[in-house]
């Protein structure tokens, strides 16, 4: 007999993944992955327990909440971006620059290599209160 809680579990937080919308199929996948392993590794909270299958084999743990992917246009990128920074949230970015390096020393010189005005965003991740994110992806719909 299992000793955990039924009662549905409610967030006070989000986990919200925007991609450009022009992008290729595997563009999205590729840049939703890097996106939110960002997130893990600098906000230990978002992260739940281990699993561990019936034989006892143990695998990583993950997110403790759904992640949240939505699309829009270049522009709906930018203007999140903007309100993202205003209001100080974690995030992560990804850049069209990026599609072109191979290595992670080169993605970060490239990001650094652009004013933040300036950035070509394929890719937002944000992470904080409901009502935060809510207001970072405004304008934008639910990746389809």
């Amino acid at each position: 007999m299992s000793t955990e809680p039924t009662e549905p579990i409610r967030f006070d937080t989000k986990i919200a993944v925007l991609l450009r919308e022009d992008l290729e199929p595997w563009q999205r996948l590729n840049v939703t992955a890097f996106l939110v392993s960002g997130l893990g590794t600098q906000l230990p909270e978002v992260i739940g327990e281990p699993y561990e299958d019936a034989d006892g084999v143990a695998y990583l743990p993950m997110f403790r909440q759904p992640v949240l992917v939505f699309e829009g246009t270049k522009e709906t990128l930018t203007a999140a971006h903007a309100r993202a920074l205003s209001r100080a949230l974690p995030r992560a970015l990804f850049t069209s620059d990026l599609f072109t390096t191979g290595n992670d020393r080169d993605n970060r010189a490239a990001v650094r290599a652009v004013p933040t005005g300036e950035l070509d965003l394929v890719g937002l991740a944000v992470y904080g209160p409901r009502n935060g994110v809510d207001k970072v992806v405004k304008g934008a719909r639910m990746h389809p």
